[in-house]
């Protein structure tokens, strides 16, 4: 069950935020690198990760290919070693380290890179995915409607795109039936990553957003831990 203070205070936050992307660049995390990491030579990267976060014309609304050298690479999506008592196929997120797992058979994790909520905006606890939906609809809450008013024409929701919030997929995070208000959800905004700037929710690059959503399917558990 997730913290029932701590989710009173968080869903009562992210009613006023929607979860919006932020633009405060917060620090990064201080933690030792993973040994792990992917290897990089000077400003070289590895071709399977160029091809990993490539463009995707394919999509609905075209993707860009992401400028990975504005990225620590610590957060490039890959397979790890990852031991948790957590069953294969939940989604752990690792909000200190700015990490997202999901866990797989013998040991192993696929792990990502995320964005999460600034400080004052974090939760935690264990729910499920609830909803899984691709090019999702943003609707901002009355509350942020009230300081933006330009935002009044998105009263009943912001379509799909590349100003979408959203972003490519957004995955919904109830416990029970309760909407906990939280999305795992893409972003346009690569610099984010790895950084406390949004509201609440827990972002991704919109490649790896993709990935996660073509594994997980609806009611799949996750775990939200602050230490």
């Amino acid at each position: 069950m997730l913290n029932r203070r701590l989710f009173l205070a968080s869903a009562t936050a992210a009613l006023a935020t929607g979860c919006q992307s932020g633009h405060h660049r917060g620090p990064l995390p201080q933690r030792p690198a993973p040994a792990n990491a992917p290897a990089t030579t000077g400003a070289s990267i590895a071709t399977d990760y160029v091809q990993m976060y490539r463009a995707m014309p394919e999509e609905k609304f075209p993707i860009p290919a992401i400028d990975l050298s504005k990225i620590d690479p610590v957060y490039y999506r890959q397979l790890v070693d990852y031991s948790a008592p957590e069953p294969v196929g939940t989604i752990v997120v690792d909000t200190p380290n700015r990490f997202l797992y999901l866990t797989m058979a013998d040991g192993k994790a696929m792990r990502y890179g995320v964005g999460i909520g600034r400080a004052g905006f974090s939760w935690g606890g264990r729910a499920k995915i609830q909803h899984k939906k691709a090019w999702p609809t943003w609707t901002p809450p009355a509350e942020m409607i009230a300081r933006e008013p330009k935002l009044e024409k998105y009263r009943d929701g912001m379509p799909p795109g590349p100003q979408n919030p959203l972003g490519a997929r957004a995955l919904y995070i109830f416990e029970g039936n309760r909407d906990t208000l939280y999305r795992l959800h893409g972003t346009t905004q690569p610099w984010s990553i790895g950084r406390a700037v949004s509201s609440g929710c827990v972002r991704l690059l919109q490649q790896d957003v993709i990935d996660l959503y073509n594994r997980v399917p609806e009611g799949t558990p996750i775990v939200v831990r602050q230490a």
